[in-house]
């Protein structure tokens, strides 16, 4: 009895030892993210992911940091190589709990990334899809998902904005299970994730166009003026609120 209890007292604090470095951990990627080094906080959570792949929360961080360290990438190879990354991340969150919406979010948000590096248009067509429907599956798990909006809306707004080339090749395939892209649908999705998360600029900048696409230059003024004045928070803020200061200046 005494060898038994003391097995169960040192797997207790086993455990507690662990969970205690995790926190640990998830602090300091915190810091890290707070001081915009998105690559140093990736490594952490993924190195938390490798001793928990069932961890959805870390397994969607590591999938989201791979998207938008992929995105600043100007070699397309390395873009490819964060994006698949990405994705293997989602897949394993999905694997993880299959009706989470933070997981189908990211498994819509890699095949978003990925559309814009294929070149073969079946593929373009597949991810363009694969995007859609995670997307719709997100939000039937939770309607106010904010990022999930903002996928959705980035879904209509890109296949009426897409190059001419790209455009052809999906509009082949709108019949067999595409969806018919809506502007006022982007700009009711991105609204929604607006309200959601008010300080999400990136969702600015992809609002502001959608107006402008739509002709509405009071409506881009209003969020592109709103934009300029948000809080830096991430690495990628300053970046995205100097490209919405230039369309303002624009359209002023």
């Amino acid at each position: 009895m005494k060898t038994l209890l003391a097995i169960c007292f040192l797997s207790i604090s086993f455990f507690a030892q662990a969970q205690t470095g995790t926190t640990e951990q998830l602090q300091q990627a915190n810091t890290l993210l707070k001081q915009f080094k998105e690559p140093e906080a990736l490594a952490i959570y993924q190195q938390i992911a490798a001793q928990q792949d069932t961890n959805v929360a870390v397994l969607v961080k590591c999938a989201e940091l791979n998207c938008s360290i992929g995105e600043r990438q100007t070699d397309k190879g390395a873009k490819v190589t964060y994006f698949t990354t990405a994705k293997q991340y989602a897949d394993k969150a999905l694997a993880a709990d299959s009706t989470n919406a933070d997981a189908l979010y990211a498994e819509a948000l890699a095949y978003a990334k990925l559309s814009s590096t294929e070149e073969e248009n079946k593929k373009i067509v597949e991810d363009v899809k694969q995007m859609k429907l995670y997307a719709d599956k997100a939000l039937a798990a939770n309607p106010n998902h904010a990022l999930a909006n903002y996928i959705a809306g980035k879904w209509h707004y890109e296949m009426l904005a897409l190059n001419w080339f790209k455009k052809a090749a999906l509009k082949t395939f709108f019949g067999k299970g595409l969806a018919t892209p809506d502007i006022d649908s982007a700009i009711t999705y991105m609204e929604k994730c607006k309200t959601l998360s008010p300080y999400f600029v990136q969702n600015y900048l992809d609002l502001a166009k959608a107006y402008g696409y739509k002709n509405r230059p009071a409506q881009q003024i209003e969020v592109l003026t709103k934009m300029v004045k948000l809080p830096t928070r991430t690495a990628d803020d300053v970046a995205l609120k100097e490209e919405g200061r230039k369309m303002l200046s624009d359209l002023q």
